[in-house]
């Protein structure tokens, strides 16, 4: 499970994406339809982070379609008559890349930094993936491989998010490859000459410090790096683990919290998000009370240690169920998520709202229906500068053609309308200190 990848590719597959907002209120949630993909050159299977620009504008990826099928980097820009797509890069699945998994970095100049598990090149069959930029010039996009993954002591098919620090470094991790065979934590930084250089940071043994990097991006929080590991660790559950550098130019790996499995969580498959009190919060697919996922916190303590607790374990059901994703805050302090299953059948959006004593109530603010709003988020959500919230679905409704049931796979969009204050989940709320060495 630690390696799986979350997809439903199947031959033949008519797919259409649509693009929802949900405005999540006290009273009701509801969805409107803002822009469709048609699918093919347009893009298909959106297993994707969402990253918004100073002007409202969408980035993400698609795993597959576009012009030679390998995938595409897209935009989606709001405009008075609706949302205006574009596609920025075909993929070809050869040198430059293909199948792009979760989304697209905005560096401060408009640039795309992104990885895609295959092509490339190296020992892997279809290639170990790359990590690639699209450099903006005026309303031109010009794509660059910034390293093609060997698949050896680098890592191979890098399918998490990048993450940049101040000084344009990248950060990310793989889950195969690497010294060990599970995966590395690596840096690639910029050099003067326009090439990048990557080196390892961290390369996972599947032991006591965990293996196969999450494909939840990095966090970089206080001049610390944050992440989890899907599994290994002391019960084989996975770990929460922190990466700082040390004033001799080392790399210093620090195991935070390893699960423990059922009635604790287990096998962590998005990122972390830290509230304004420097508490974590994650979710994970497995374990939980009913072995069905939950919702944890990570508290520190005074002397470095981090004490862990479930927060919420799913019920399955109509409560939903297997979470892969990161969760935001709104302005009010509630946490949002979303279920890869569950709900209508199609996976759900939760709200755990804190209560007094530490306490929290989940609800279920949103379910998916499969048709016409989407099915199986498998990604996180994303909050833009007036607190609106944005995701993306993998799937969608069901359809019969030529005698064949066909799935259209859907990309929903989530709007929240709220006032925004510090404790939404907005990255430039945080001392991010860049790394130098």
């Amino acid at each position: 499970m630690g390696s799986r990848r979350f997809s439903h590719f199947t031959t033949g597959l008519l797919v259409i994406f649509v693009a929802l907002a949900l405005v999540v209120t006290a009273s009701a949630s509801t969805t409107n339809v803002i822009f469709t993909f048609a699918g093919g050159a347009d893009g298909e299977y959106a297993d994707t982070d969402l990253v918004v620009d100073s002007a409202g504008a969408i980035y993400g990826t698609t795993v597959r379609g576009g012009l030679h099928g390998g995938g595409t980097v897209f935009q989606l820009a709001p405009s008075a008559t609706g949302w205006h797509h574009t596609v920025l890069y075909n993929f070809t699945g050869g040198a430059d890349g293909g199948e792009p998994y979760k989304g697209v970095t905005l560096d401060s100049q408009g640039n795309l930094y992104g990885t895609t598990v295959t092509g490339g090149g190296g020992v892997c069959e279809g290639g170990c993936g790359v990590a690639f930029k699209l450099t903006r010039s005026g309303s031109n996009w010009f794509h660059s491989v910034i390293h093609t993954f060997s698949g050896r002591n680098d890592g191979s098919g890098p399918g998490s998010g990048l993450t940049i620090d101040r000084l344009g470094n990248l950060y990310g991790m793989t889950p195969t490859g690497g010294a060990f065979g599970v995966g590395v934590i690596y840096r690639l930084r910029p050099h003067p000459d326009g090439t990048w250089g990557l080196r390892v940071l961290h390369p996972f043994t599947g032991g006591a410090d965990g293996g196969g990097g999450s494909a939840g991006r990095l966090l970089l929080h206080g001049g610390y790096l944050f992440g989890v590991a899907t599994t290994g660790g002391a019960h084989g559950k996975g770990v929460a683990f922190r990466l700082s550098h040390t004033p001799d130019g080392k790399w210093h790996y620090l195991t935070l919290y390893p699960f423990k499995g059922q009635p604790d969580a287990g096998f962590p498959y998005g990122g972390l998000t830290f509230d304004k009190s420097g508490n974590l919060y994650g979710t994970t697919y497995y374990d939980g009370a009913n072995n069905l996922g939950c919702v944890y916190e990570l508290s520190p303590n005074s002397n470095g240690t981090w004490i862990e607790k479930v927060l919420y374990s799913f019920k399955g059901g109509q409560d939903g169920s297997r979470s892969i994703a990161n969760v935001v805050f709104d302005a009010a302090g509630n946490l949002y998520g979303t279920t890869s299953e569950g709900g209508a059948g199609f996976g759900t959006i939760f709200k755990l709202a804190p209560g007094a004593n530490g306490t929290w109530t989940e609800t279920v603010a949103y379910r998916f229906q499969g048709s016409p709003d989407g099915a199986f988020a498998y990604n996180p959500m994303v909050v833009d500068s007036a607190g609106n919230i944005y995701g993306a679905t993998v799937h969608g409704r069901p359809q019969r053609r030529r005698h064949h049931l066909q799935i259209h796979p859907v990309t929903y969009f989530i709007a929240a309308k709220r006032k925004k204050n510090a404790r939404d989940a907005s990255p430039g709320r945080f001392s991010d200190r860049p790394q130098t060495s």
